[in-house]
Order: structure tokens, then C-alpha cells, then sequence
């Protein structure tokens, strides 16, 4: 039963989306903007987008990212430049149907199985179910976000008041105690050498989905106040939530996702270090690994 779940992993049906969305954005594009793109594309609705793995990952993205990984397996991608999906020559030519999806994605789970002897087909599919393609490497080590969602509620009011420093936020303090409508602090952001602003900022350190309530919440507490706000949480935010936050008409206010969060620390290397890593290129390996010859890609 297991085994027949999995099988049916959800990647194959992105792989068609997700070469036609980067067609559409010129051949490539950030994570998010493609991802957002097959979402407009596809209609996909809100509750889709806001369903979430055991390890809190938004699991659609977590999907599309999968796709994407197995189409630069396949060449179909490039996989050189961090940070941007780009089609490769051979991708700007593809069109695939989810069919043939499926058959490059039960190829290269194949593949995977045969570099990896411990691990059954069914056991790899699950943990990439459950895992963003970069943290497949699971190590003894918990990930920052683990740590962060351990630290107390005041800890991360701290942190993030120290990130924001280490962002070029000046005057930044915790205002503590009753946290005044919502309001966890306060910091003034130098635009240029005339113009500074003041930001409000709130935290929310848990495992769950700020609403749509919580960010008008935010808002109303910061009019008058302030010229802009921030919301940074270990969680995500609901489809609604991300639309109240960039409504016309009133205060903007940046939601700081867990994934935004993740990158902001590591992009100041703030309470993590960075390591050299050696990805094994798997294309390399796939003429040397023996492969069930029903196994094949459709040209």
C-alpha cells in the first residue's frame, strides 16, 4: 500500500508546468516567482497553497522544487547558477506531457536507489516528500529553523532584533513587556544619505500560518506609527494573509517567512557557518549504473 502511495508522488505533474512557466518568464527565474507562476498558471488554490509537510515546508513549493530537480538530472535544466532556475538549450525544445514526466521521474528515482543501496525506491520518494531538495543530507546537526523554533518567545524577539542590525536596521529595540498592540519593536532604516524610515516589527515564533486577521491586526496597530512594518515568523503566512499585507491603499507590510527567515541568517552568516559541500552529479554517474531497460525517457 505504501509503496503504491509514493509511486504516485505528486512531481511528475509539475515537471510540464514548470518548463512551460519559465518559457513564459524568458527562460529563468527565482524559486519563488517560478513556482508562483505555475500556481497563476494551473489556478491552484489557496488551501493547495498552504498545506504544509511535517516539517512545515509549504509542500507545493517543496513539489515544484522536486520537479525542478529531476528536470536538471535529466538535463533539461541548469543546475550551475545558485539561486535561479534556467532552462537549458535542450529545456527552451522540451514540452512534456505528465506521462512523460513520470517516466523521468521513475528513471532517476531508479538512479537514486542504485547510488544508494541502503535505500529502497519507496524510502527515497518518501523522504523527498518530506524534505526541501538542498537538506536531503540529513545529519545529527538540527536545521536553524529547528533551532529557532526551540528558542523561548523573548530569544527570538532578541535574534531578530539582531538580524535586523546585521541588515543595516539602526535603533532597532524590543519593546517587551505588554507588546503594545502587537508591536514587538521598533528600528529606522537609512534609505539614502536624506531619507530614513521607521519600521515596526512583530515575531512569531511557532509552527503554524498567520492569518489574514493577524497581519490586520499588525496593521492597525503600526498606522500612524510608522511608514512600514515587518512580520517574521519560524511559520508561514496564508494566501490571504499575503495579499492583506500588499492591499492597496494601505501600510505595506514585508512578511518574513520561515524560507525568507533561513536565508536572511545564512546571507549574514548569523549563528550558522558556512562548510564547502560536494554535490555527487548524478547525469555523471547514469551511463554506469545498470537500469531496468522499461525504464526509458521519451524523446
Amino acid at each position: 500500500m505504501g509503496t503504491k502511495k509514493n509511486k504516485q508522488s505528486t512531481f511528475p505533474k509539475w515537471m510540464g508546468p514548470l518548463i512551460d512557466a519559465l518559457k513564459q518568464l524568458g527562460g529563468s527565474g527565482r524559486p519563488k516567482e517560478v513556482t508562483n507562476q505555475v500556481a497563476k498558471n494551473l489556478k491552484i488554490s489557496d488551501a493547495v497553497l498552504e498545506e504544509t509537510t511535517k516539517t512545515g515546508i509549504p509542500k507545493f513549493y517543496n513539489q515544484v522544487a522536486w520537479a525542478r530537480q529531476y528536470l536538471v538530472w535529466e538535463g533539461l535544466l541548469d543546475a550551475s547558477s545558485k539561486g535561479i532556475w534556467t532552462l537549458t538549450p535542450k529545456g527552451f525544445e522540451a514540452s512534456l506531457t505528465e506521462e512523460q514526466g513520470r517516466e523521468i521521474f521513475l528513471k532517476w528515482v531508479e538512479i537514486n536507489q542504485k547510488a544508494r543501496k541502503a535505500r529502497t525506491g519507496t524510502e527515497i520518494i518518501k523522504e523527498q516528500e518530506e524534505e526541501e531538495p538542498e537538506n536531503i543530507e540529513h545529519t545529527l546537526t538540527p536545521t536553524l529553523l529547528e533551532v529557532l523554533q526551540g528558542v523561548t518567545p523573548k530569544g527570538f524577539e532578541d535574534i531578530c532584533k539582531r538580524l535586523l542590525r546585521e541588515h543595516g536596521f539602526e535603533n532597532v529595540e524590543v519593546t517587551g513587556g505588554s507588546h503594545d498592540g502587537g508591536i514587538d519593536g521598533y528600528g529606522t532604516l537609512e534609505l539614502n544619505p536624506f531619507v530614513s524610515i521607521k519600521v515596526l516589527f512583530q515575531c512569531k515564533r511557532y509552527k503554524g500560518t498567520v492569518s489574514r486577521a493577524q497581519v490586520g491586526d499588525f496593521r492597525n496597530a503600526m498606522i500612524g506609527r510608522a511608514e512600514k512594518g515587518i512580520i517574521l515568523t519560524t511559520g508561514t503566512f496564508s494566501e490571504d494573509a499575503k495579499r492583506e499585507a500588499s492591499r492597496d491603499g494601505a501600510p505595506p507590510i514585508e512578511l518574513i517567512d520561515a524560507t525568507k527567515l533561513i536565508e536572511l541568517f545564512e546571507s549574514v552568516e548569523l549563528g550558522v557557518k558556512s562548510k564547502t559541500i560536494y554535490e555527487v552529479d548524478l547525469k555523471f554517474f547514469e551511463p554506469y549504473l545498470e537500469l531496468p531497460n522499461t525504464i526509458q525517457t521519451k524523446k
